[in-house]
Order: structure tokens, then sequence, then C-alpha cells
């Protein structure tokens, strides 16, 4: 089964190729919430702060460096530990 969530690393090369740096930003203070991805995948680049995402398959961190894909269908709990900053892209 593929994970609904996947974390990596891109080069400069890759964060260009994408233009990544032209993806709408979203910011998120300190907080706990449910969220569904329900019609598309998501993918972003995580700028600043941090986050424990939970699933019914693990639980995962993410942190400013991170490239993220998000599956639709994905269900899962927020926790942001420390201000969220990223781009994002629906696909």
């Amino acid at each position: 089964m593929e994970s609904k969530i996947i974390i990596r690393q891109i080069d400069k090369a890759e964060f260009n190729k994408r233009n990544i740096d032209k993806w709408p930003v979203w910011e998120k203070e300190e907080s706990e919430f449910p969220w569904v991805y329900q019609d598309f995948d998501e993918e972003c680049y995580i700028l600043d702060g941090e986050a424990h995402i939970r699933t019914i398959e693990g639980n995962y961190t993410i942190k400013a460096g991170d490239f993220v894909t998000f599956k639709k269908g994905l269900e899962c709990d927020w926790k942001i530990t420390k201000s969220i900053r990223k781009h994002y892209n629906f696909v």
C-alpha cells in the first residue's frame, strides 16, 4: 500500500523546475486541527516551522526544507508546534 504522506528533500534545480517560488503561500500559527485531502493531492514545500501529522498509517513530522506530498483521500490531524509557512500546489 502506497503511503498517503511522502516527505523528501529536493535540490535547488528541482525547486526551480517546479517553479515552487511562484506557488501560493499558506501560513498558520501553533494550533491543532483535523484535515481531509478530499479532491486532489497536495504538494508543498515547508518554508518555516514544524508540524506533527497523525494518520491511521502512522505519525509524521514535517519541518522547514521538506517537500511533502499529501495524497488524495488522506484523513489526518495536524499539530503545528512552530508557526508554519509553506508553498502549496494542488495536483
